[in-house]
């Protein structure tokens, strides 16, 4: 059976004698296992001049077999890499049958101190302790781009913004394909107050990422903010409606964000006066809340009251009155206003 497949990634050997073994076993198994029934050929994917194995974007109708072989060779090549990582889906009319995130986990130095150090990165206190562990995987392997990355993020934690950009800057030269590298530069710069520059970060990472990937989403959702603060609102109503109208499933993260993002689609709605369609993002922000158990947002109700007025429809002064006995000051000076 064909079936749509979506595989992306980078792997680093690290030297020249890593490599050649890891190519010498894609030949033997493609040949003894696998009996040449796999996606790629040694030439389309292994790469001499600095010892790697890439994947930019392959997406294609496959057979079932041939994904499931190259998903378990690619799965043991990883294993000889020092840094990187593959993934790889295999879908049926949009769900996803199968899934897979490759990365090396060998007992290499540079291997364990990566991971060591990534699994501290949001443990509070562990900051200095995270910093040596992803030092000590650059020091063995100096191209190691997730290390910088990672270590790029620790820094943006303990509010070292120059040290941040120039570990992210480091890691994009060394993989220009990494998403992650791209989201976390465009929060330096929003912290910068870079707004401009932190939406081209945003669009790189859109653009190196898929749309089954959370990173994919979590940028769209921060560039459509970051387009509403600089007053951008076609391109901000572009981003936030797609996030907020994707089916993410209850508990993934970003459906926890829904909330927030259809709040910021009815703003920019609004200042395009696009009034019903306003009401309607608003109202979806509303019930979002109340399915989460959250408190009435006195500011949303404000948002959906001024938005009903707008669009010449009923109840708007229910909810600006309602908002201004949650205490919501501007609520307030609106109902004089109005009165």
């Amino acid at each position: 059976m064909h079936h749509k497949t979506i595989i992306q990634g980078r792997i680093e050997f690290g030297n020249e004698k890593t490599f050649e073994k890891a190519k010498r076993m894609y030949v033997t198994r493609t040949e003894n296992y696998y009996k040449n029934d796999v996606l790629f050929t040694t030439e389309e994917i292994f790469f001499e001049e600095d010892y790697h194995l890439s994947i930019p974007r392959y997406v294609k109708q496959v057979y079932d077999k041939a994904y499931k072989n190259t998903a378990a060779l690619l799965g043991y090549i990883v294993q000889f890499g020092v840094s990187g990582e593959l993934n790889m889906w295999l879908l049926e009319e949009g769900k996803i049958l199968h899934a897979s995130k490759m990365e090396p986990d060998s007992d290499k130095v540079a291997v364990q101190s990566y991971i060591m150090g990534k699994n501290l990165i949001d443990e509070k206190g562990q900051e200095e302790e995270a910093i040596r562990l992803l030092n000590k995987a650059i020091e063995k392997y100096d191209r190691h781009a997730q290390a910088y990355e990672r270590r790029a993020k620790v820094n943006f934690i303990m509010k070292k913004d120059h040290d941040a950009l120039r570990d992210y800057n480091k890691s994009i030269g060394l993989d220009p394909d990494n998403p992650y590298a791209y989201f976390g530069m465009a929060e330096v710069l929003i912290s910068k107050k870079e707004y401009a520059e932190a939406t081209e970060a945003l669009g790189l990472a859109i653009k190196k990422s898929v749309a089954l990937q959370d990173i994919h989403w979590k940028s769209r959702k921060q560039k459509g903010k970051i387009h509403l603060q600089l007053k951008e609102y076609e391109k901000a109503k572009f981003e936030l409606k797609l996030f907020a109208n994707r089916n993410f499933p209850e508990d993934h993260p970003n459906y926890k964000l829904k909330n927030d993002a259809f709040f910021d689609y009815g703003i920019a709605l609004m200042e395009l006066e696009e009034y019903n369609d306003a009401v309607s993002a608003f109202e979806s922000s509303l019930d979002l809340d109340a399915a989460a158990g959250k408190k009435i947002n006195p500011k949303r109700l404000r948002y959906r009251g001024l938005a009903k007025h707008k669009a010449g429809k009923n109840g708007f002064k229910k909810d600006i009155k309602e908002a201004a006995d949650l205490g919501d000051k501007e609520a307030k000076a609106l109902l004089k206003q109005l009165a």
